[in-house]
């Protein structure tokens, strides 16, 4: 599929099930989807006292939330394509004590209208599978680094242990798109998240391809026999 029409797929799918975006993750993933973005903020470990943040493909905003609520302090900035999830990003943070700190801007994660070294850290959740292009990502998410800057980005892979990856097929390949149609009305969106899973690179090939944008201290963690890893890594040079 050309780069053009997947990106227009998947911003017409993320605007189809915006509204029910929030209850299919719970379910799906058995409400580890919190879990696992609370672990990616407190993966940062963040050493400015007022840090600034980028949450790159924010979406309805809870990983933009999470980040507010982990880091008590400074600001956190969240770009989604999608209108529809971004309005739903708002109204969340409407009822946010931390409101004040959390600002969604429309715009491409391919293409972040932000100056080169302006955040202390980029994060992302599910989002990577979605990218036509993710050595340009990991060069925007370099570029808008500052020297020390951290990148974490949560997603989901194909799992390579077995007996897991036998029980994940049939769960995850064949049942969730019925789920997607029964929860979202909308089994096509949740057939192309199964897809996107299935044919999506293994977290090696990821972590080399943040190496290559030039991050050091590249590692992975994973979790549920490597379906869901984080990838974390540093800009070369010393903090602020």
């Amino acid at each position: 599929m050309p780069p053009s029409s997947k990106h227009q797929l998947v911003q017409n799918i993320f605007d189809r099930i915006a509204t029910r975006y929030d209850l299919l993750n719970r379910v799906i993933s058995f409400h580890f989807d919190t879990f696992w973005r609370k672990r990616a903020v407190r993966a940062l470990r963040l050493t400015s006292q007022n840090p600034v943040v980028l949450d790159l493909g924010s979406g309805t905003g809870d990983l933009a939330l999470a980040a507010a609520t982990e880091l008590q302090q400074g600001m956190i900035v969240g770009l989604d394509f999608s209108h529809a999830m971004l309005r739903l990003a708002l109204k969340k943070k409407k009822n946010a004590r931390s409101d004040n700190r959390i600002f969604f801007i429309l715009g491409s994660a391919l293409d972040p209208p932000f100056r080169a070294e302006s955040f202390d850290a980029v994060v992302t959740a599910f989002v990577l599978r979605n990218i036509t292009d993710l050595s340009l990502f990991f060069h925007h998410a370099h570029r808008l680094l500052r020297p020390g800057g951290k990148l974490v980005s949560l997603d989901m892979f194909p799992p390579s242990r077995f007996p897991f990856s036998l029980f994940y097929s049939c769960y995850f390949y064949r049942l969730v798109p019925w789920i997607g149609a029964l929860l979202a009305r909308d089994r096509g969106a949740y057939q192309y998240l199964s897809d996107s899973v299935r044919t999506f690179h293994p977290p090696e090939t990821v972590a080399e391809l943040i190496r290559e944008t030039g991050f050091q201290e590249v590692r992975i963690e994973k979790f549920l026999s490597g379906a869901v890893c984080l990838h974390l890594g540093e800009k070369p040079g010393a903090s602020r």
